[in-house]
């Protein structure tokens, strides 16, 4: 039987999806976008919110990790069209870039 942080990670790996920058514009505006770095897991990071983990994200925060997006990565990311791995946890929208869209 699953526990339920094992079952949290399931559905929030089910709930990931890719966005364009495009797709990801309107969410920066209503300024819910936080930006993960690649360098965290992204399906943890989101886990960790939702559990209201406060003490992880305040390291994370504090190490430049996990930030609100601003306006410089809106800029650079509208010129390069980036890509990225999303996921919701209500009312935020979790990125991490993945590189531009390829045609």
């Amino acid at each position: 039987m699953a526990t339920s942080n094992e079952e949290l990670l399931s559905r929030l790996n089910l709930e990931t999806g890719k966005l364009s920058w495009a797709e990801a514009e309107r969410h920066f505006a209503k300024g819910v976008l936080v930006k993960v770095a690649v360098e965290l897991d992204l399906i943890d990071v989101a886990a960790t919110m939702a559990l209201d983990d406060k003490s992880a994200f305040i390291q994370w925060m504090g190490a430049g990790l996990v930030t609100r997006v601003n306006t410089e990565d809106a800029i650079r990311w509208h010129e390069t069209q980036a890509q990225f791995w999303a996921v919701v946890v209500a009312p935020w929208v979790l990125v991490q870039e993945i590189g531009p869209i390829i045609q």
